[in-house]
């Protein structure tokens, strides 16, 4: 878990702990070191081989025992993305980043409602087109569940790979307008807002010297923004398929299924038409909406309005103080650094270096007397 040591009332400290706070562990240069030292290979890959090595053999077990081939890499990569989600929680310090990704997502129900209800009418309509068809059916409920959840992963790496192509466009352009101004502006009310103003006013130019994000406060911030979209979009299939468990339900009688699959159906005593095929197709239908959502966000400029304008202020927001913060650092790092060798020629008269040693010279090698001339010469 992330914790940032140093004196409670220096306003430094106080912005490291607000960073922390605000999912931007990677701000912190404490933090940041323990991510690097994290990703070194001997630290990282002995962890990675573990892990692989048990999901081999899970993998190899689980298949044979249902013999089902494909549950194998269906393991294979569930135990690979929770390594890479568990790892990054502890060993990279990005707790903080998920907490408030996830936390500010979930507060913000009330305005993601609204927004969601856009896309939501038609994509209902365009996928209950889909779960009234029979040939959706047969496909969706012959696959066994390994087959299924590999389907489900696919559809998760293809909208994955449509936000990691354009959010990193959003990113980069958080520090586009971070002059000095604007840098005190977004810094009001944060623990470095007295020092901004301070350093602003002694220094003009100084907050806005270094307003780029380096590599891993770039990836924080890369990160806080996909996991809140990731889950909007994760909200989104699991309305859908809640929606279609229940429409199915209702609608869907027993013997409309068997004929749809063309197998026999099992179904539960007390709710006759629930059989896992349905759930099998709601999954299906679900993952697949969750995909065409993430296209729509990326895609049309009136989603990416109203999903992004918020996230997209915390960020910029988070890219000011970081810029006042790195200011007010580098101005403490000059004041406590030693004062530079005088460059006149002249010599200090209280060295802080010792004069090294002179050796002394043996008898046999003293040189003879220089000879002084009488002549003038």
């Amino acid at each position: 878990m992330s914790h940032v040591a140093g004196p409670a009332d220096d306003p430094l400290h106080a912005t490291e702990v607000w960073f922390v706070r605000h999912g931007l562990p990677y701000f912190v240069p404490s933090e940041r070191a323990a991510a690097r030292r994290a990703l070194e290979p001997r630290r990282l890959l002995p962890h990675a081989a573990g892990w692989g090595l048990a999901a081999v053999v899970l993998g190899v077990l689980l298949a044979w025992a249902a013999e089902s081939v494909a549950l194998g890499p269906a393991l294979w990569l569930t135990v690979g993305i929770l390594f890479v989600l568990g790892y990054g929680v502890t060993a990279l310090r990005a707790r903080p980043i998920v907490t408030w990704a996830v936390g500010r997502t979930l507060g913000q129900l009330r305005r993601l409602l609204p927004m969601v209800s856009r896309a939501l009418p038609l994509l209902l309509i365009f996928v209950t087109f889909l779960f009234i068809n029979a040939e959706v059916w047969q496909v969706a409920a012959h696959l066994d569940g390994g087959v299924l959840w590999l389907t489900v992963l696919l559809f998760t790496a293809i909208g994955l790979g449509f936000f990691l192509t354009r959010l990193p466009e959003e990113v980069d352009r958080v520090d586009d307008e971070l002059d000095d101004a604007r840098v005190l502006e977004v810094s009001t009310g944060t623990p470095i807002e007295h020092e901004a103003r301070r350093l602003a006013a002694e220094h003009p130019g100084a907050l806005s010297a270094d307003v780029v994000p380096r590599r891993f406060e770039r990836a924080n911030l890369l990160a806080a923004l996909l996991i809140s979209q990731a889950v909007q979009v994760l909200l989104l299939a699991a309305t859908v398929f809640v929606f279609f468990v229940l429409f199915g339900a209702l609608t869907m009688t027993h013997d409309v299924q068997q004929a749809w699959t063309a197998e026999d159906v099992d179904a539960l005593s007390w709710l006759p038409t629930v059989t896992p095929e349905l759930i099998q197709v709601s999954v299906f239908l679900g993952a697949f909406s969750g995909l065409y959502f993430t296209v729509s966000l990326i895609t049309d400029d009136a989603y990416r309005g109203q999903f992004y304008v918020g996230f997209l202020r915390e960020l910029e927001r988070a890219a000011g103080v970081r810029a006042a913060y790195t200011a007010v650092r580098a101005e403490r790092a000059r004041a406590a650094a030693p004062p530079e060798a005088p460059r006149d020629g002249t010599v200090d008269a209280t060295p802080t270096m010792p004069f090294p040693a002179v050796p002394r010279e043996a008898p046999g090698d003293v040189p003879p007397p220089p000879e002084w001339r009488t002549d003038g010469r």
